[in-house]
C-alpha cells in the first residue's frame, strides 16, 4: 500500500501538488472548498499511518484525538460557568498526559507500554491542544467548534514538524478565503520556499549530514582522550544540518499552507545573523521559542510578581528564563543532554540580559566591529550548546 512520510521525497510533492489543484482553483476565483480541504488532509493523514509500524501510531493519533477533543470541549463549556484555577491546572496536565508518558518510556521505564502512544508530530499537537486550553482560560477563546478544532490541531501541513499555530490565528483564516490579489501573492511566496525548501533539505542538509557522520567518525577515534578537537566539527556540521533540515521542513509547510490559502508563521529567520541568544530565540524554531515566551515565561513572571516572590524584577526575570528553558530542555526528551541544554540557554539568557543591561548603562561603544563580533560569538555559543543537544558527547564520554 501507497505510504507518504511528509516531504521526504520528490514523490510527495508530486501527489501533493496534484491534490491541491482543485483547492487552489477554488481560493483563485474566491471560494474555499472545506469539504474538499478536509478531504485531501485526512488522506494524506492516513497516507503517514496506512502500514508498517505506522499503524500503531495511526491508532495512537485517534486515541491522542479522542482524548484531547473530549478535554478541550468540555473545559470550554465549563469557563462559561466559572474559571477555578485548579480546574484549569488540572485540565492542562490531563492534556500533557500522553506526550509526558511516551517521554517517560522514551528513557526505557516502561517503554513497551508507553512509547505505544506516540506518534509523529504528538508534540506539536500538544502545543496547539495546550495553547487552546490557556487561551480559552484567558478568555480570548470563548466557543468551542469541533469541526474547526480538528482541522486546526491535524493541519496536514504542519501536522508532523510544525510550526505551531494558534487557534485564533488559524479560524480567521479557514472561515474565508484569502482575496485575489492575497492568494496570488501567496502562491508565489509557495513557489519561492518550495525550491528554498528543495535546496535546505534535499542539498545542503544532506552535506552537513554527510559532514556530521564524518566528524562523528574521526572524534570517536580519539575518544579515548576525552576530547578531540573533531567535537568542533561535530559541533558546527550538527548545527547547520539541523537547521537547514528542519527550516527545510519547515518551508515546505509554509508554502503548503500559503496554497491551501494558509498564512502559516514562519520558523526560522536567518537565526545565525543574531547579535545575541535573546535575538537568536526570536529568529530560530521561532513559534517554539514564542510559544514558550508567551505561555510559560510571561505567566511564570506575572505569577512570582503577583505573589511577590521575589522583590527584584531582574530576580524574577532570571528565574523565569531558567524554568522556561529548562522546560523546553525536559519537552524534548527526559534525557541529561537535553535538560542541560535548556539550563545552559536559560543561564545564557541570565548573562544575556546582564551584559545587555551593564552596556546600556556604561555606554559601551556599538559600532560595525562589535556587531560582527557579536554574530560571531553568538554563534559559537549556539554551537557549542547544540553540541550538547545532539546527544553525540554522551555517546563519546560515557559509551565508546
Amino acid at each position: 500500500m501507497l505510504n507518504l512520510q511528509p516531504y521526504a521525497d520528490p514523490t510527495y510533492f508530486i501527489y501533493l501538488l496534484l491534490a491541491l489543484v482543485p483547492l487552489a482553483i477554488g481560493l483563485y476565483y474566491g471560494k474555499r472548498f472545506v469539504w474538499y480541504e478536509v478531504v485531501v488532509s485526512l488522506l494524506f493523514i492516513f497516507l503517514i499511518f496506512d502500514s508498517g509500524r505506522y499503524i500503531q501510531q495511526g491508532i495512537a493519533l485517534i486515541i491522542y484525538m479522542l482524548w484531547e477533543t473530549a478535554l478541550v470541549a468540555w473545559y470550554t463549556s465549563y469557563r462559561k460557568r466559572a474559571n477555578n484555577s485548579w480546574v484549569f491546572y488540572i485540565t492542562t496536565v490531563l492534556s500533557i498526559l500522553p506526550i509526558l508518558a511516551v517521554r517517560i518510556g522514551d528513557t526505557g521505564l516502561f517503554k513497551a507500554q508507553l512509547t505505544l502512544l506516540g506518534f509523529l508530530g504528538i508534540s506539536y499537537l500538544t502545543f496547539r491542544t495546550v495553547g487552546t486550553i490557556i487561551e480559552t482560560r484567558d478568555g480570548s477563546i470563548k466557543d468551542f467548534s469541533l469541526p474547526l478544532f480538528l482541522r486546526f490541531v491535524l493541519f496536514m501541513p504542519t501536522l508532523s514538524s510544525g510550526p505551531i499555530d494558534r487557534y485564533r490565528h488559524f479560524t480567521q483564516d479557514a472561515t474565508v478565503a484569502p482575496s485575489r490579489d492575497k492568494y496570488i501573492e501567496f502562491l508565489g511566496k509557495a513557489v519561492r520556499y518550495f525550491f528554498l525548501g528543495f535546496l535546505y533539505k534535499f542539498i545542503l542538509a544532506y552535506g552537513f549530514e554527510q559532514l556530521y557522520s564524518y566528524t562523528q567518525n574521526m572524534a570517536m577515534a580519539d575518544a579515548s582522550q576525552g576530547w578531540s578537537w573533531w567535537l568542533i566539527g561535530v559541533g558546527y556540521s550538527y548545527g547547520f544540518y539541523l537547521f537547514f533540515d528542519f527550516a527545510g521542513y519547515s518551508l515546505f509547510a509554509v508554502a503548503t499552507g500559503y496554497v491551501m490559502g494558509f498564512d502559516v508563521p514562519m520558523n526560522f529567520k536567518q537565526p545565525f545573523r543574531s547579535k545575541n541568544l535573546k535575538d537568536f530565540w526570536n529568529r530560530w524554531h521561532i513559534t517554539l521559542s514564542f510559544w514558550f515566551r508567551d505561555f510559560v515565561f510571561m505567566r511564570l513572571v506575572f505569577t512570582m510578581m503577583k505573589n511577590k516572590v521575589f522583590k527584584s524584577r531582574i530576580t524574577t526575570s532570571n528565574v523565569a528564563y531558567i524554568v522556561n528553558m529548562l522546560i523546553m530542555g525536559f519537552w524534548h526528551g527526559l534525557t541529561w543532554y537535553y535538560i542541560v541544554y535548556g539550563l545552559f540557554h536559560g543561564v545564557g539568557l541570565v548573562v544575556n540580559d546582564a551584559w545587555l543591561r551593564y552596556k546600556k548603562k556604561h555606554k559601551v561603544p556599538h559600532n560595525k566591529f562589535t556587531e560582527y563580533f557579536a554574530i560571531f560569538l553568538t554563534l559559537n555559543v549556539v554551537m557549542f550548546s547544540l553540541l550538547i543537544f545532539c546527544g553525540f558527547l554522551d555517546k563519546f564520554w560515557f559509551h565508546h
